[in-house]
């Protein structure tokens, strides 16, 4: 199971750090990645990390501006994200899944989300 936290209201140009907490002992094993989804629009990807930590991949959109990490002692996945802009107010979720990838029908595991609202 997952469960994403840290999301709130931020001003442009301001941070939030998100985590996605999992359980189990295999979520190690995992790799996690973060998506999001504005009023009206799609899923978009966001952000990836490998099972280990040492592969990431973003969305264009936020590339440069945003941070994936892990902590598996943890059990816990991070999202830093800086410089935000209006255009990333969205519900952020986090998934897991044993493959490495972009595409959220390919993740088995979801967290409930969290709510980022950027004001201009």
């Amino acid at each position: 199971q997952l469960q994403a936290s840290g999301g709130g209201l931020v001003q442009a140009g301001g941070s939030l750090r998100l985590s996605c907490a999992g359980s189990g002992r295999t979520f190690s094993n995992y790799a996690v990645g973060w998506f999001r989804q504005a009023p009206g629009k799609e899923r978009e990807f966001v952000a990836v990390i490998s099972w280990s930590g040492g592969t990431s991949y973003y969305a264009d959109s936020v590339k440069g501006r945003f941070a994936v990490s892990r902590d598996n002692a943890k059990n816990t996945v991070n999202l830093q994200m800086n410089s935000l802009r209006p255009e990333d107010t969205a519900v952020y979720f986090c998934a897991a899944d044993r493959l490495y990838g972009i595409r959220s029908d390919k993740y088995g595991s979801w967290g409930q989300g969290t709510l980022v609202t950027v004001s201009s």
